[in-house]
C-alpha cells in the first residue's frame, strides 16, 4: 500500500493547572486548538476532520470544544483510551494523512479532572481494568482488602515495590526521577509543579501502599493540547514549514500471556516494549539514534521500567543510568524535558498531545532554556491502562 509522509504542521497547548483552578474543558480545548492553528498559520477552514480525546467527559465533548473554534461541518470523532487518549487521537489523525484519507487533520485533547486518586466513572458495572487488577492481585498474592483499592494505587504500588526489589533500585534512585522532573519543569511555563524537590522531602513520609509514595506519583491535572498534521503536498501548497515529520510509530494492546507471565507485564512493561519494537522497525532506527524522549512517567517506577523497555539501557544498569545522569541534560538521553507527567501534570486526554507538542518544539529549536542542543530524532511514549500502548518517533528534516 502506498503511504505518504505525515508532516507535523502545528502544535499548541494551554498551561496545565490543578483541579479547580482551570477554565472549563471547552475553553481549554478551544484555546489549545487556536494555539495549534496559529502555530501552523492555517485557519480552521483548512481542517478536513478532527479527533478529540478525553476521559472524564460526556459524549460529544469534542464538538463542544471545537465549536468554539468553528462550526464547519467537518467530521469530529471523540476518542477515549484512558491515559493514552491523546496519542490515540494523534494516531488516527496521522493514519488519515498517511493513507490519503485527508489532507489536514487536527487532534485535540483535553481533560477537566477532580482531586484525588483516579476512580471509575461508572462504579455500578464491571471495570475495564478488572482483568488486570485480578491478574496482578493473583500474581502478587494480594489480600481481599488490597483487591478493593483504587486500581491505579493498587497496580502502581505493586509496580513500585517490584521494580525496587527485582531491578535493585533504591528509594533514592526512585526519588531522583521526581527530582529530575522538577528540575526540567523549572523553565516550563506550562508545568504545574516547578519548585525543586529534595530526596528528604520525598522520603520523609511513609509509603501510601507497598512501594508507592505520594511524590512518586503524578498529580490529577486539567489542561489541553492540540497537534495538526498534514500531507507533504498540502504543506507545500500552503507554504508551511516542513521541519518535523513522523518517522515511525507503533501501537498495540495487551497479549494474553501478559496476564500470566509477570506482574510488571500487566503494568506497561511488555506493552511498552511491544510498541517500541514496532516503532523502531517502522522508523528504521534504534534506541541509540534517539536524542530526546517524552515518556509516560505517571509514577517514578513506570519511568524506570520504561528505560529498559525502550532499550535505553539493560535492566541491571538502570540504577547506574539514573544516578549517573544519563536521563538528563549532559547525559545520553534527555528524558522528560517538559517536566513530564510528574511535574508538568497529567490531564489524561491531553497528555499524549502535550508530549508531542514538547518534542516538536524541541526539534524546531523553540524550547528556550529547556532546549536540547542538536536534537534531531525524538521519541514519544504513552500508555493507557486497560490497555493501549503507543510509541511515536519524530525527525527534524
Amino acid at each position: 500500500m502506498m503511504t505518504r509522509t505525515v508532516v507535523i504542521c502545528g502544535v499548541g497547548m494551554v498551561p496545565f493547572k490543578k483541579p479547580g483552578q482551570s477554565d472549563g474543558y471547552e475553553v481549554m480545548g478551544r484555546d489549545a486548538a487556536f494555539a495549534a492553528l496559529q502555530d501552523s498559520t492555517l485557519t480552521y477552514n483548512d481542517i478536513d476532520q478532527a479527533f478529540a480525546s478525553y476521559v472524564y467527559g460526556d459524549s460529544c465533548a469534542g464538538q463542544a470544544a471545537l465549536y468554539g473554534v468553528g462550526i464547519t461541518g467537518i467530521p469530529i470523532t471523540n476518542v477515549n483510551n484512558n491515559c493514552a487518549s491523546g496519542s490515540t487521537a494523534f494516531s488516527l489523525a496521522a493514519q488519515a494523512i498517511k493513507y490519503g484519507i485527508s489532507e489536514c487533520v487536527m487532534a485535540l485533547g483535553f481533560e477537566q479532572m477532580t482531586p484525588g486518586a483516579i476512580e471509575m466513572a461508572f462504579p455500578d458495572r464491571t471495570s475495564p481494568l478488572q482483568r488486570h487488577t485480578d491478574a496482578l492481585a493473583d500474581l502478587v498474592g494480594a489480600t481481599a482488602e488490597e483487591r478493593q483499592m483504587p486500581p491505579a494505587v493498587m497496580m502502581f504500588g505493586c509496580q513500585a515495590e517490584i521494580v525496587m526489589n527485582e531491578y535493585g533500585i533504591s528509594e533514592e534512585a526512585m526519588a531522583q526521577i521526581a527530582i529530575k522532573s522538577r528540575v526540567h519543569a523549572e523553565h516550563n511555563p506550562n508545568a504545574i509543579y516547578r519548585t525543586p524537590l529534595t530526596t528528604a522531602e520525598i522520603l520523609e513520609k511513609p509509603p501510601i501502599y507497598r512501594g508507592l509514595r505520594k511524590l512518586f506519583a503524578c498529580p490529577p491535572s486539567c489542561g489541553a493540547a492540540s497537534v495538526i498534521v498534514c500531507s507533504e503536498e498540502f504543506a507545500k501548497k500552503h507554504n508551511l514549514d516542513i521541519k518535523v515529520v513522523l518517522k515511525g510509530s507503533g501501537n498495540c494492546s495487551d497479549k494474553a500471556d501478559y496476564f500470566t507471565s509477570h506482574p510488571l507485564d500487566i503494568t506497561f512493561r511488555a506493552l511498552s516494549k511491544q510498541a517500541a519494537d514496532l516503532a523502531y522497525a517502522d522508523a528504521g532506527v534504534g534506541p541509540e539514534d534517539i536524542d530526546i524522549i517524552e515518556l509516560h512517567d505517571c509514577f517514578t517506577s513506570n519511568e524506570i521500567l520504561t528505560y529498559s523497555a525502550l532499550g535505553l539501557c539493560q535492566d541491571a544498569d538502570i540504577e547506574k543510568f539514573i544516578m549517573d545522569g544519563q536521563n538528563t541534560y549532559g547525559g545520553k538521553y534527555v528524558v522528560g524535558p517538559s517536566g513530564g507527567l510528574l511535574a508538568k501534570g497529567h490531564p489524561l486526554g491531553a497528555t499524549g498531545l502535550a508530549q508531542i507538542t514538547e518534542l516538536v518544539q524541541q526539534l524546531r529549536g523553540q524550547s528556550g532554556n529547556r532546549q536540547v542542543d542538536g536534537a534531531r530524532i525524538a521519541l514519544q511514549h504513552n500508555g493507557g491502562l486497560g490497555s493501549a500502548g503507543f510509541v511515536n518517533i519524530f525527525e527534524r528534516l
